[in-house]
């Protein structure tokens, strides 16, 4: 039974949609990088044992093929309903905040391979796939936040639309504005 000291009303109504939303659109990220770690894994171990790359090198190649996949499906998908009427800016952040997930997934890789020498199959895949969960907290993030941005919501109303400052009266009214002052002066008292 509701707590009669909480209130009632869209507040809590409020906060349960976007909550509904962020999980909606967390459940669409993690569908569509999944996806793409499955598209990262298969070329980087294709690449790993079917030609003579370095190990972190073909890493990275695999990460952009994957980055590739992942836009159509953030967009197409994923982010359908967001702005579109930037495409070149939305592209060209994409693969900014793109390329800083792939230093960070590679640094990982590069870290384990060069610094401590895992480089055995296996370890390259777990340490491949630990730079990918880091680098996708850090995507999620930027992508939700610079590359696809909401648009503003729909039943928001004109006057919580409206600024908060205060217009002038035109100077051609001076009566209306001291009736308006002399209101104004009565409500106060």
């Amino acid at each position: 039974m509701p707590n009669a000291a909480t209130p009632r009303g869209s507040s809590g109504q409020g906060l349960r949609a976007r909550l509904d939303l962020l999980a909606r659109e967390v459940a669409k990220f993690g569908v569509v990088g999944a996806v793409g770690l499955v598209v990262n894994i298969a070329v980087s171990n294709l690449l790993w044992r079917y030609t003579d790359i370095p190990t972190v090198r073909a890493g990275l190649m695999a990460t952009f093929v994957a980055i590739l996949f992942n836009y159509v499906g953030f967009r197409y998908w994923t982010y359908r309903d967001r702005d579109k009427t930037g495409r070149t800016r939305e592209l060209t952040l994409f693969l900014l905040f793109s390329a800083v997930g792939a230093v960070i997934e590679t640094g990982v890789l590069y870290a384990a391979t060069y610094g401590f020498g895992w480089d055995t199959p296996v370890q390259s895949n777990v340490f491949k796939i630990v730079g990918i969960g880091i680098a996708t907290l850090f995507r999620f993030w930027s992508y939700r936040t610079w590359v696809f941005r909401a648009l503003p919501d729909k039943d928001v109303s004109a006057e919580d639309a409206a600024p908060a400052v205060s217009v002038p009266a035109p100077a051609t009214a001076p009566a209306a504005t001291a009736a308006a002052r002399v209101d104004a002066d009565t409500a106060r008292r």
